[in-house]
């Protein structure tokens, strides 16, 4: 990553599992250079320069993770995780600040910030602060997902069927995992698509088809079931069993 305003050293990112994240950042030199970073990982990002425009993404979308800056045009910080608390959204928030008071941090965190982070900072600080917010907020209550002799573990990012393991892209991970969390919830293509791409993305919602065919013939191939099924006009689901 590029060194920008308030950023120092240099670090790689290893996110653990694609996530969908809300990058609220004025600065035109940070802001495109995290979300660069981010996706390289496979993050799904959107990124706004101001709180105007973040509170109405999250009136819209649903994020893993925020990383929220204070200072900002149109709406400040403080304001936008106000009303996104109050909405009921459950986001991680990781909030980045050039006030290093304490006043600050504890009106951040009693408004629901789940960390915050001072410029500058250190890529390798930040790294730590991210990878310890998606854990908490992409790690399932059980290690694995199971159904018909298909396992997925979400953290390690393996799934196998029968011991057999299967190799999978990012995308097909993803997508195997939201609807092994939703189980007995039909997902529309629109909403699979909203969790696997982010806004920015020039593909059409129609890909989720594409993803679904080739995930089910991987799993055909390890002699798995097909376990999605197709609900013409609806979507796709995983069935209780």
């Amino acid at each position: 990553m590029m060194a920008g305003p308030g950023v120092s050293a240099r670090a790689s990112f290893r996110i653990i599992l694609i996530v969908k994240v809300l990058l609220v950042e004025d600065s035109v030199i940070l802001r495109e250079s995290l979300a660069e970073h981010l996706r390289a990982q496979g993050a799904s990002v959107d990124a706004v320069e101001d709180g105007a425009l973040a509170l109405a993404y999250l009136a819209r979308y649903s994020y893993d993770i925020v990383i929220l800056d204070l200072m900002l045009p149109k709406v400040d910080g403080l304001r936008v995780l106000r009303e996104m608390r109050a909405s009921g959204a459950a986001a991680r928030v990781l909030v980045l600040s050039a006030r290093d008071e304490i006043a600050a941090r504890v009106e951040a965190l009693n408004l629901g910030a789940d960390d915050y982070l001072v410029k500058p900072f250190a890529e390798i600080e930040l790294e730590s602060r991210l990878q310890a917010l998606m854990r908490r907020s992409i790690e399932a209550p059980q290690p694995q997902l199971t159904v018909a002799g298909l396992k997925v573990d979400p953290a390690r990012r393996v799934a196998s069927v029968e011991g057999q393991a299967l190799t999978l892209t990012p995308k097909e991970f993803a997508l195997l995992v939201a609807l092994l969390r939703q189980r007995g919830t039909v997902l529309t293509r629109g909403r699979l698509f909203e969790l696997l791409y982010d806004s920015r993305s020039e593909a059409s919602d129609k890909v989720i088809e594409v993803l679904v065919s080739t995930l089910r013939g991987k799993l055909a191939q390890a002699g798995a079931p097909d376990v999605i099924q197709t609900r013409r006009g609806f979507g796709y689901v995983i069935e209780n069993p």
